[in-house]
């Protein structure tokens, strides 16, 4: 297949990499001028990758779109007169609100969203390191990309494990209530995610899950309070060296996926006129931390 990786950060290069290794064409969309981008993963040789062609993106089978989720409208926008209409859209990153965005600017092209859960490092440009073998879930957002099923043994061969969901967004949902529950409380605090799992933090994380939970249940999602507070728990046991991206982001003074996490729970409570305090509270602290790295 011919594939575009749009934006070649840590996950973008892996799979960039990844793919290519199993046989398929890909080429880069990327910020950067260079007609072409060398990517080395761990310890293998570095491969060359055409960056910015036009005539690749006019070619494209499959647009693979990892830029964080607040790029995601601009670089779609500047790209979008040369996308074909039956180019396969997916959209891979952390957060929720960008797939309706995008379904409004390619109204036409089929729409896949994944999800994924490997490790990938960038310890400088254009070298990435694969952290930690994961999971990929994908499915179709609108009609014409839930036929898209195919492309499930495409990421399966080149980085397994992907299963394709019929229902994509009840995955979505479980990961963005578990991201609402660890990323604003590292970011605001600087700790790691095994920190959460102290006595004060648990209180905190037992008052967002009541919240949460109401969300999800109102979008249909069935999940109690208790087998949140249970997966959270678990997520932060498995990655309690890690840093979350929110913590990254805000200890790097850049821009975070706040609006695209909490504040996407935020909307969703709003229109089910549930009341979120905690979760509300949250939101505005990462805001206001961000207005002052301006």
């Amino acid at each position: 297949m011919n594939i575009v990786i749009v934006g070649p950060g840590a996950i973008g290069s892996l799979w960039a990499y990844n793919l290519n290794i199993a046989g398929h064409s890909v080429s880069l969309w990327s910020r950067q001028q260079n007609p072409s981008i060398s990517l080395q993963l761990d310890n293998h040789s570095a491969i060359e990758f055409k960056n910015n062609y036009r005539d690749k993106l006019a070619s494209a089978d499959v647009l693979l779109v990892t830029v964080k989720a607040p790029q995601v409208q601009s670089a779609i926008k500047s790209m979008a007169l040369n996308i074909p209409k039956e180019t396969i859209v997916v959209l891979m990153h952390n957060g929720m609100g960008t797939a309706e965005t995008i379904n409004t600017l390619l109204p036409n092209n089929p729409l896949v969203i994944a999800i994924t859960t490997h490790g990938a490092f960038r310890p400088k440009p254009f070298q990435v390191q694969h952290t930690g073998k994961g999971h990929t879930q994908l499915g179709g957002y609108n009609d014409a990309g839930k036929r898209c099923d195919f492309l499930q043994p495409v990421f399966e061969h080149a980085l397994p494990k992907a299963t394709w969901h019929s229902d994509i967004l009840n995955p979505i949902w479980h990961k963005l209530a578990i991201n609402c529950s660890i990323n604003p409380l590292t970011a605001i605090n600087q700790v790691k995610n095994g920190q959460l799992s102290c006595p004060n933090y648990q209180k905190i994380i037992t008052s967002l899950a009541e919240e949460i939970s109401q969300v999800l249940n109102a979008e249909g999602i069935l999940i109690t309070s208790d087998s949140l507070i249970n997966k959270v728990n678990q997520v932060i046991e498995a990655t309690s060296k890690n840093h979350s991206s929110m913590h990254q982001d805000i200890y790097h003074k850049r821009p975070s996926e706040i609006d695209f996490i909490t504040g996407y729970l935020l909307q969703r409570a709003k229109a089910h006129n549930i009341l979120v305090p905690i979760n509300e509270k949250l939101f505005q602290q990462i805001k206001q931390i961000e207005q002052n790295h301006d």
